[in-house]
């Protein structure tokens, strides 16, 4: 089945919905564990298998994502034509005038439209943004419109995309913070539904903790996940409509995998530890993603400027904070606890670029930093804007689980 990826990134969403990538044992679930514990390396990492979905169009402003999206796809596939460096607005645009034909081509549309503006972090323009579709730079009064064209309204070309491809499905991805954002969760759940030339029912908005999925990191994303009833089965069609809700059994949510202990149905929580698995120290590493990382000097009291804990889930990567990235240890005197590496006589320093992408759930074979193409900002920029691909492919995981029982073919 055919996705086409929206505000693509370096392409964290795509590589979740696809599958085919290697996780440390302690992120795997209970009915993983049983099955790919045999297939674990000598680091304790294994490969998820492929889901069967396929990404056949990609778009982003960001050349660097373009860069490192096909740097790393073009090793799995031929991905000539795939990626566009191109707005959504324009995008959407040539799909109208006729020059860009992917109708009845894709079953699947998923995109983490721009959260700046409304991350509690920036400044929280929402809807209200002055920052245009092309990228992070003040409106052009004369070539745009501010009213639809900002970068808080991207959601809404997001929407027209899925009107012209009509998709069976979307998912589309933001920051928590937009839950806090007066109703903006609530209008731009509306908007999805009323897409133009199609009939779509948006499933009750949920927070997914990607801790709670395996992922090794205290990251919470808003997901709006809409289906077409057009190509959902008639009786499934026939119950939504008079129940305003999914029949018994049927959610496209995935059900967690991992709690704060561990029970009967998780496992505990995966950790930075679990994580770093076979990662040397940056001057003995070859790999420049491990091997880079900030040499941004200790502030006090700030943000970044704090010590992960090895046994812990690692904190939120953000892309803003590139320089300021955590602390893998600080030393004694500055409060370090790791002690056991301090013991080692390891310096303080802030997290690798690599580290960062573990933490991410990035695969290894995923460079973030090549010489005259990524630098180590650019991998950490990428790698903060990125949903994880572990917590996607649990989403790809649960649809693929649902797409028979729902959907007519």
């Amino acid at each position: 089945m055919n996705i086409a990826s929206l505000f693509s990134g370096c392409g964290g969403m795509d590589l979740g919905f696809e599958g085919d990538f290697s996780v440390p044992a302690e992120s795997l679930s209970k009915a993983e564990a049983k099955k790919l514990t045999k297939k674990l390396d000598g680091n304790d990492f294994v490969r998820l298998p492929s889901t069967g979905f396929e990404t056949i169009f990609a778009c982003d402003v960001n050349k660097k994502a373009q860069a490192s999206w096909e740097n790393y796809f073009s090793t799995r596939r031929d991905i000539a034509n795939i990626y566009r460096n191109e707005s959504i607005v324009d995008i959407v645009k040539q799909l109208k005038s006729g020059n860009l034909k992917l109708k009845n081509k894709v079953h699947i549309v998923t995109g983490g439209f721009p959260c700046n503006d409304f991350s509690v972090a920036g400044k929280r323009l929402g809807f209200n943004s002055n920052k245009s579709h092309k990228g992070n730079h003040s409106l052009l009064s004369e070539e745009e419109d501010p009213s639809a064209e900002n970068r808080g309204m991207l959601y809404f070309w997001m929407r027209e995309f899925i009107s012209h491809t009509k998709p069976h499905i979307f998912f589309a991805e933001n920051v928590k913070g937009l839950v806090s954002l007066g109703d903006a969760k609530e209008v731009i759940a509306k908007d999805f539904a009323a897409i133009t030339g199609a009939e779509y029912f948006v499933l009750p908005v949920k927070v997914l903790k990607a801790i709670e999925f395996g992922v090794p990191q205290t990251r919470e994303r808003v997901i709006f996940i809409g289906i077409n009833l057009n190509k959902v089965k008639p009786e499934i069609k026939k119950f939504i409509k008079s129940t305003g809700r999914l029949p018994e059994g049927i959610d496209f949510y995935p059900p967690t995998t991992h709690s704060e202990v561990g029970d009967l149905h998780t496992q505990p929580l995966a950790s930075c530890e679990a994580a770093f698995r076979g990662l040397v120290e940056p001057e003995k590493s070859t790999d420049l993603s491990q091997s880079s990382y900030s040499k941004a000097k200790f502030m006090g009291k700030m943000q970044g400027q704090s010590e992960i804990l090895l046994s812990k889930p690692g904190p939120t990567i953000r892309a803003e904070h590139h320089g300021n990235i955590e602390f893998r240890r600080l030393s004694k005197d500055r409060g370090g606890k790791n002690t056991h590496e301090l013991k080692k006589g390891l310096p303080e320093r802030r997290l690798t670029v690599r580290e960062c992408a573990r933490i991410q759930t990035f695969p290894d074979e995923f460079e973030f930093v090549k010489p005259s193409l990524l630098s180590a900002s650019d991998g950490y920029r990428l790698i903060g804007n990125a949903v994880p691909p572990l917590l996607a492919y649990r989403l790809a995981q649960q649809t693929k689980l649902m797409w028979d029982k729902v959907f007519k073919d």
